[in-house]
Order: C-alpha cells, then sequence, then structure tokens
C-alpha cells in the first residue's frame, strides 16, 4: 500500500520533468496533442489573419472554404487593439494573395469558425505560408445576440411605434391630394429625367466648381488681404452714408430735370441732326481723303513731320527752304525790279565744254556762248587751262575784249568788233600772214 504512492509520486514527477524539458510554456489543454485534428503539420502552411473581433474563436476552431473544413486556429493573441489569429491550413487549398476572411456560425446555436474566400474581384496570386490577411479585409457576421436585440428595441415601442405615427400621417397628407400628388410625381419624373439629359453639363459645372475651388483655395493669401483692405473701405462708406444718400437724392432730382429738358428739347436735337445729315453726308463722301487734310490740319503750317522734331528735352531737324524771289520782290523798270538772274554754274560749264570740244568758232555750241558775255568771260577763262593749250576756238578768243560788244557778222554772230578785220581778212585774203596762226584760225574757222 505504501509502495504505490509512492511510484505515482515518481510518475507524476517525471511526467514534471518531460514537460519542462519539452517546453518553455504550458497554456493548458490546447498545448497538449488531440487526436483527430483535420490537419497534418507537415503538410500544411501557416497564414496570419488579423480581426476587430473574434467573438469566441479558440484554438482548434474549424478553418473552412466553401463550408469544407481545410484547416484550424493554432493561435490567438492581442495586438493592440485588436486580436491576430494563425491559421493552418492544407498544402493543396488553392487561395489569392488578396483572399477575405470572415468569422461565421455553423448553426444557429453552433460553433465559430473562420471561413477562407477569395475577394469579389481581382483576385490575384496565390495565399502561401508566412501571407498576412488584412484587417481591412475580415469581418464578422452578427450574433443571435445582436439580432435579438435590435428586434427588442424595435418592438418594444422603439421604431414600431414610429412607423405607425408615420403611416397615419402620410394617409392624412395625402387624403384628397392623390391628383396633386400623382401630378408632383410625374413632375418630378420629369426633373429627373431632364436632371438624366443634363448629367454631363452637371459634371462639367461640378468640375469647374472644383476648379474654381482650388484657384480660391490657392489665392486665400490674396482674398484675405483684400478682404483685410475692404474693411477700412466699408467703414468710409459707413462714415459717408449722409453724403451718400443726399447725392442720391441729388441724383434722383438731376435725372427729372434731365427728363423735363430732354422732353421739351426733343424737336430741336431732331433738328439739329437732321441739318448735320449733308455735313455728315459730305464727310463720308470725303472717304479717305479726309484722313489726311486732317493729319496736315494738327501741324498746319508744317507738314506732319514736324511733330517728330522735338523728342524729349531736345529738338533736332533739318530745314530745306524753296523761296522763289520773284514772290517778294516785284518786278519793275525803275530799277525796283529783280537783280539779273546769275547763270548756273553747272550749265555754264556745260555750255562752255561744248563748244570747246566742237573746235569751231561758228558752231551751234560756240555760237551760244558768243550771245552771253558771261559766258565768253566763262570761256576765255577756261582756255587759260594748260589742257585748251593750241585750241582754234581759244587762239580766237583769246583776241575778243573783256568788256567789247557781240556786233553780228555775216556767218559769225556775236563777234566782238576787234576780230571783224581779223575774221575778215582769215576769211578773204590768202596771205598766211594775215591771221596770227594760219593753221589756229582756218582750224578755228573749219
Amino acid at each position: 500500500m505504501t509502495r504505490l504512492p509512492r511510484i505515482a509520486r515518481a510518475a507524476a514527477l517525471l511526467t514534471a520533468l518531460a514537460l519542462s524539458a519539452g517546453a518553455c510554456e504550458f497554456n493548458g489543454a490546447y498545448d497538449l496533442p488531440l487526436p483527430g485534428s483535420p490537419v497534418d503539420e507537415d503538410h500544411s502552411f501557416e497564414v496570419t489573419a488579423e480581426f476587430q473581433d473574434i467573438l469566441n474563436v479558440v484554438p482548434r476552431s474549424p478553418v473552412m472554404v466553401d463550408d469544407v473544413t481545410v484547416g484550424e486556429v493554432t493561435a490567438v493573441k492581442r495586438v493592440g487593439w485588436h486580436a491576430a489569429i494563425t491559421l493552418r491550413i492544407k498544402d493543396d487549398v488553392v487561395l489569392p494573395d488578396n483572399a477575405v476572411a470572415d468569422i461565421r456560425q455553423v448553426s444557429l446555436l453552433g460553433e465559430k469558425y473562420v471561413s477562407l474566400e477569395p475577394p469579389a474581384s481581382g483576385a490575384t496570386g496565390r495565399l502561401s505560408d508566412g501571407d498576412s490577411i488584412a484587417l481591412a479585409d475580415t469581418g464578422r457576421n452578427p450574433e443571435v445576440e445582436e439580432v435579438l436585440g435590435a428586434l427588442s428595441f424595435l418592438l418594444s415601442g422603439g421604431g414600431v411605434g414610429q412607423l405607425g405615427t408615420i403611416t397615419h400621417e402620410l394617409n392624412a397628407v395625402m387624403d384628397g391630394r392623390t391628383d396633386r400628388l400623382r401630378h408632383l410625381l410625374g413632375s418630378l419624373d420629369e426633373v429627373v429625367g431632364t436632371l438624366d439629359e443634363q448629367k454631363d453639363d452637371i459634371v462639367r459645372a461640378l468640375e469647374s466648381l472644383d476648379h474654381l475651388t482650388a484657384t480660391l483655395n490657392a489665392e486665400k493669401r490674396t482674398i484675405t488681404d483684400a478682404l483685410d483692405v475692404t474693411g477700412p473701405a466699408v467703414q468710409v462708406l459707413a462714415d459717408q452714408h449722409d453724403e451718400l444718400i443726399r447725392m442720391l437724392s441729388s441724383l434722383d432730382r438731376l435725372g427729372k430735370v434731365g427728363t423735363r429738358v430732354i422732353g421739351q428739347s426733343k424737336q430741336d436735337i431732331l433738328d439739329s441732326l437732321d441739318h448735320l445729315q449733308p455735313v455728315l453726308q459730305r464727310l463720308h463722301e470725303a472717304g479717305d481723303d479726309l484722313a489726311p487734310g486732317l493729319n496736315l490740319l494738327l501741324s498746319f503750317p508744317f507738314p506732319k513731320e514736324a511733330s517728330e522734331i522735338v523728342k524729349g528735352d531736345y529738338a533736332n531737324t533739318s530745314i530745306r527752304a524753296d523761296i522763289n524771289l520773284e514772290n517778294l520782290i516785284p518786278n519793275g523798270q525803275d530799277g525796283g525790279g529783280l537783280p539779273p538772274i546769275v547763270p548756273d554754274p553747272i550749265e555754264t560749264l556745260g555750255k562752255v565744254g561744248k563748244c570747246l570740244a566742237s573746235g569751231d568758232l561758228r558752231s551751234k555750241p560756240c555760237q551760244d556762248v558768243l550771245a552771253s558775255l558771261d559766258l565768253v568771260k566763262q570761256l576765255k577763262k577756261e582756255c587759260k587751262k594748260k589742257k585748251y593749250d593750241g585750241n582754234p576756238v581759244c587762239t580766237l578768243v583769246e583776241l575778243i575784249p573783256g568788256d567789247g560788244g557781240l556786233p553780228d557778222l555775216p556767218g559769225l554772230p556775236g563777234l566782238p568788233d576787234v576780230l571783224g578785220p581779223l575774221l575778215g581778212r582769215a576769211l578773204t585774203d590768202d596771205t598766211p600772214s594775215a591771221a596770227p596762226s594760219d593753221a589756229g584760225l582756218y582750224g578755228g574757222l573749219g
């Protein structure tokens, strides 16, 4: 009798030692291996799922897919303000990587289990060992107690009583107004149809409103500054309230007087407009000729370019004056007329040059030169140049006195008196000594 208790104590001690050597922590019966587990540890993978409320799910609770047990709950722990459970699932179970998990109940009073299923849309990947199902992809069904509690609240003077009151009031409102309500519903149908047709415009309006709101939000600082400045402006208007009222009253009286004046002068204004019509017609006929005239009128008597003379604080221009003395000095025979016209030097040299080039004093260019004392003087001046040495014309011109007359001779009009005898002898005398230079004279006379 004393030996059996000793044996029992020894067995208990050995069991305790075995448990202490085999594990660091013991959580009760859940840590003991139980027969009939639906999952083989060597042919399974583990997944973690987070739940806001796991109700009374405990380790060994089944895990199902389409009401078929495919695994079990192996651990339950608290993470912050929600729970995380570890699920062991068979290897041959194929689920997407973004599967969802719910806690459901086998029957009305049955046990709880974890249900796994693919998402409603967008399934990707495959659920494998070490994956985690986030809190947003988990949930639970309502408990029977919660359903009964809500039903009790509805039936115990809550929603049912209020529903009766609402029904009674609706009957009172609709009584005798069915035609008007039917018309109202028809109009409402038209309004809804119109809104449906204009939904694109409504969407664009809302988008524009969103853009406007974003712009206003970006310019919030500017709007705030404007409102801050508006405050003093409003205060000034408030201080000037009485003056503004008097101004508006005076403006009202002015409007009445103006109306009376316009009414009384209406016919005169119409007559003036009728008289103005021919003037406007002539202006219209002037057309493009009117603009240049108006442009010149602004700068008269100067051309329009005169407006560009002054540039800032200085003036810069060039003036070309064309003055005709005939318009300034009266012409008369008592010495008060215009002075003799001075021949153009360029034109004079042109005539003299033609005479010298002809080499014949009887040529037409030389006759034009001999007809003017000034041209004769210019011809004598040109003959003094070295390049005209030996020129037949210059040989004869040197004999013409500077102030001699220009008598008309036969065949040689306009020659001075001093050349008359010489030229006469040159033309009639056969003696070579009759002329200063026979070759020059005959060459000059052609």
